[in-house]
């Protein structure tokens, strides 16, 4: 956190959430991306074992996407109360009993990352490092490499820059973003995301160019 500057009393959410009856809240960048993830994850074979998500939001991911793989097994969570109240309408809403948590973590801590050490086949983190303190990407990368089984992935998904490069309307939204708070912004992918997962034990596996000049990042564990 940047000296002198506040900090959210909660994480903020960039869009209106509509919300159901039953609790499920509904956000549309999830809408428009949740499909794309899934063939991600299809084609990178990230479609068995169990996942943790990390800032798992209105719940909607891990539900769309236990729905889509039979094989998975997704723990939501998340630091905010009301992102949990909705994953655990979406966990009660679900036709199956593969919706574990919500579980409250917060990466920023180290503390987290020990709970389930070599664990987990999958980590998922959708659109937070860019909304989020640099402190929270820096202790998701170090716990992926205490909790990930060898072998085992983490998946990023959001705007990045790459090696000092950044598409117009993500340099527009980064500003955008530090205007809110000095201390969030879209990342470098190159220059600050690899060094740091590289560090933790995680191999970058893939890049895949996603609609609205995202992208979605698969670091693999290392096997030793």
């Amino acid at each position: 956190m940047s000296e002198g500057a506040e900090k959210p009393s909660r994480p903020v959410a960039l869009e209106d959430r509509g919300k159901s009856t039953d609790g499920r809240r509904y956000a549309p960048s999830t809408a428009r991306n949740r499909e794309p993830i899934r063939d991600v994850f299809a084609a990178e074979g990230l479609v068995d074992g169990r996942a943790l998500e990390i800032a798992s939001g209105t719940g909607e991911h891990g539900a769309f996407l236990t729905d889509a793989f039979e094989g998975l097994v997704w723990t939501y969570s998340d630091i905010d109360a009301e992102g949990r109240v909705s994953q655990a309408a979406w966990k009660a809403a679900a036709g199956h009993g593969r919706l574990m948590g919500p579980l409250t973590i917060d990466v920023s801590t180290d503390e987290w990352a020990w709970t389930e050490p070599g664990a987990w086949d999958l980590l998922v983190c959708i659109n937070m490092t860019h909304i989020s303190p640099f402190n929270a990407t820096t202790g998701l990368l170090r716990g992926a490499g205490r909790l990930l089984r060898p072998g085992g992935h983490l998946f990023l998904y959001g705007p990045y820059a790459r090696n000092g490069e950044i598409a117009p309307s993500n340099a527009a939204f980064s500003e955008n973003l530090k205007s809110r708070h000095p201390d969030w912004g879209v990342r470098d992918l190159d220059r600050e995301i690899v060094p740091l997962a590289e560090a933790a034990g995680l191999a970058l596996a893939n890049v895949v160019a996603m609609p609205a000049n995202n992208l979605s990042v698969i670091f693999r564990r290392q096997d030793y």
